[in-house]
């Protein structure tokens, strides 16, 4: 999709439960790329996302949905949907250590655009631990008209934390 790519900003972090990445989207660009090339986490699970409003803060409200087809080399592939969520439920898997993380490229549409809904769709790959690889075809809708200004990511294993996370936001021309 992305044939010229403007980097805007990167963010990293270790040792942590979440990560925002804050003001990467603006009226500049209507779409936006988001790559994470390593996503290490201390245990096994689906990784989350939310939004970040106009201020800064994590949307909490009610409002995502998602679409997951999860592309298993383990087992039969699947679907996974989830309607009024308070969070993107199932951005990527990761194991834990730096041989199983995930990674994905996520395409963000319209998230400076008051007047309209924010839309994702993304791929992600990643290992759980034990099975095999796992990957994931991912379409989100974040479902309340309003200015995002960043995203929010989630460690999604039982009390698990981020042991090395790198994100880069690109606008899309």
């Amino acid at each position: 999709m992305a044939t010229n790519l403007q980097f805007i900003k990167s963010a990293s972090a270790t040792s942590v439960g979440t990560l925002s990445v804050t003001d990467c989207f603006s009226a500049n660009y209507d779409v936006y790329q988001i790559t994470i090339a390593k996503m290490e986490q201390t245990a096994n699970g689906w990784n989350e996302m939310r939004f970040l409003d106009s201020g800064g803060s994590s949307i909490t409200a009610s409002e995502y949905d998602i679409a997951t087809l999860e592309l298993k080399d383990y087992a039969s592939f699947s679907e996974y949907r989830a309607t009024n969520s308070n969070r993107f439920e199932t951005i990527n898997y990761s194991g834990t250590g730096s041989a199983v993380a995930g990674a994905l490229t996520m395409y963000i549409y319209n998230p400076y655009d008051s007047s309209s809904y924010t839309f994702a769709s993304w791929q992600s790959n990643g290992f759980r631990t034990g099975l095999g690889s796992i990957g994931g075809k991912v379409i989100g809708v974040h479902k309340s008209a309003e200015q995002i200004s960043g995203v929010h990511f989630i460690s999604g294993g039982s009390g698990s934390v981020f042991t090395n996370l790198d994100v880069s936001v690109y606008g899309v021309k």
